[in-house]
């Protein structure tokens, strides 16, 4: 048990020299994030490689939500992002409506600038919410053409993006606004599109540059009542970075007014239908090779699946694969083991002590066993949220805190039940051959329990090997990074490549503390 926790220690002062290091290398560099759908993800690598014909930029892709970028930003863990007019003025800043025409980026401009923070750089195209429906989803020959259709249509399955649903300018808005008396199920925005085509919804979310509304033959509902605001795309960034990298900036203003929406929705539909990278998408059309793509089913050059099925097993199987045993797979490898095992290392280091007093101290144990409790039903993506502006950071840290409180529960409670179950017969012979209390704890009753303290460890290992994939939503890296990319692009290849090697991770660690503890079993019987 000795050196399984020394070696856990030596992770974790590792990982945290490999934090600070990774900051301080940073220091110079530019660091663009992006949200976690297909089109911040390019719009990211379009501004990272034309910065770095200036100078050095990095991108921290998929940090997930609205709510976790801009924190990361206004945090200063990243340095811009790109957004939109509508995000900013109706989800973050809250502005009141029906600002004047080409008054709204003033606005928003005057209530970011407080937060060392500004908006500029619009590259020329709009990406507005908007509702979509397949063509057949006409209901007792009723065309469903509009949002106010939808009032009419009170049995139709709404399947709607998370995000869409919480949004200020999404769904608790939308319903209102058009009476609207549908209960919709929330989707996340990568599989929506499959989920509407095998018809287990009825309608979804959309952006309105979406590479697959022509793939998937859909309807674009109107909004007559004119619910959804302006989204046009730009930048936002802190007010100090045209200061500090004066010639990377100067370059990315050169891409004010490059972009339009015909040209945004193919570069969509190639990282989405023709599975290009997304840096290979970028370095496309920064280069002028960006041209239209024929969206019809079956097109020449069309690689996708047909709607709704799934790649064949043998091209699945071979691709994966492929991906698998990539170079990539042990940096990922790499960081998610530092993850794991440096979280559950720090929550071994206080978890054992905390169920120790737990034990001692009825009544303060049953407050400190209800606290552990507490911090385990927190949502994961909820808790990294608040994180991210109290430790001032993106990264491994969130993240390592997070699974850090994850881990806590099984520890400490299996510290308490363990040391509970001792007999008092055993602490009593003790106490009569002259042992002090620490002595004990330390030679009676911790070997007693060291059963029940290593089946809490183990639980928390295995769980951290799942949660560790959340990760990526903060840019700590990790399996997570191909999961999200899978969810992104609806590729299932990626998908699987993140999902398998961590489902073999926590095999690999419950055979291993199985074995340690079948040695250790061994070991006590021959003494």
């Amino acid at each position: 048990m000795r050196r399984l926790a020394l070696l856990l220690v030596a992770a974790l002062i590792g990982l945290s020299m490999h934090g600070a290091m990774a900051q301080s290398a940073d220091s110079g560099t530019l660091r663009i994030g992006s949200k976690r759908f297909t089109e911040s993800y390019i719009l990211g690598e379009v501004l990272v490689q034309t910065a770095r014909t200036q100078g050095d930029a990095r991108h921290l892709p998929g940090l997930g939500n609205t709510a976790i970028v801009f924190e990361a930003l206004k945090a200063g863990s990243i340095d811009l992002y790109p957004d939109y007019t509508g995000t900013l003025a109706n989800e973050l800043l809250r502005l009141p409506p029906g600002l004047p025409a080409g008054g709204e980026l003033d606005a928003i401009n005057a209530a970011l600038a407080p937060m060392g923070l500004g908006a500029a750089i619009l590259f020329g195209f709009q990406n507005t919410y908007a509702i979509a429906v397949s063509d057949k989803t006409d209901t007792a020959g009723t065309a469903i053409r509009s949002l106010s259709d939808l009032a009419g249509q009170p049995r139709l399955r709404l399947g709607l993006s998370h995000e869409f649903l919480g949004r200020a300018d999404g769904w608790p808005g939308l319903a209102q606004r058009y009476r609207l008396p549908q209960q919709p199920i929330g989707l996340d925005h990568g599989v929506a599109y499959e989920a509407l085509a095998q018809g287990q919804v009825d309608a979804i979310d959309i952006y309105s540059t979406d590479a697959k509304i022509h793939k998937y033959k859909l309807r674009v509902l109107t909004d007559p009542l004119h619910y959804f605001p302006p989204y046009d795309a730009l930048v936002v960034y802190r007010l100090d970075v045209p200061r500090r990298y004066p010639a990377m900036w100067r370059a990315l203003e050169g891409l004010a007014g490059r972009i339009h929406a015909d040209q945004m929705i193919d570069m969509n539909a190639a990282a989405e239908i023709d599975g290009e990278s997304f840096a290979a998408v970028a370095r496309d059309f920064l280069a002028g090779r960006i041209g239209r793509i024929d969206k019809t089913p079956g097109a020449p050059g069309e690689s996708a699946p047909p709607v709704g099925e799934l790649p064949r097993v043998g091209e699945l199987r071979g691709d994966l694969a492929r991906t698998l045993f990539s170079a990539d797979t042990w940096r990922l490898t790499q960081r998610h083991l530092a993850l794991v095992f440096g979280a559950v290392g720090a929550a071994i280091a206080i978890g054992v002590p905390l169920g120790i007093v737990a034990d001692r101290r009825r009544r303060l144990g049953q407050g400190v066993l209800a606290l552990v409790s507490v911090l385990q039903t927190i949502p994961s993506l909820a808790l990294l949220a608040i994180l991210i502006p109290l430790l001032g950071r993106i990264g491994v840290w969130p993240a390592m805190v997070a699974l850090f409180l994850y881990a806590l529960l099984p520890i400490v409670r299996n510290t308490h039940t363990g040391l509970g179950q001792v007999s008092p017969g055993m602490r009593a012979a003790a106490s009569a051959l002259g042992f002090r209390a620490m002595q004990v704890l330390r030679y009676v009753e911790l070997p007693l329990a060291m059963p029940v303290i290593l089946a809490g460890v183990k639980t928390a290992a295995v769980i951290s090997v799942g949660t560790a994939t959340i990760a990526a939503f903060v840019g700590a890296g990790g399996y997570g990074e191909r999961i999200a990319t899978g969810l992104a692009l609806n590729d299932h290849v990626q998908l699987l490549a993140g999902a398998v090697p961590a489902a073999v991770m926590a095999l690999v660690i419950e055979w291993g503390f199985g074995a340690f503890e079948a040695r250790r079993q061994r070991r006590t019987a021959r003494q």
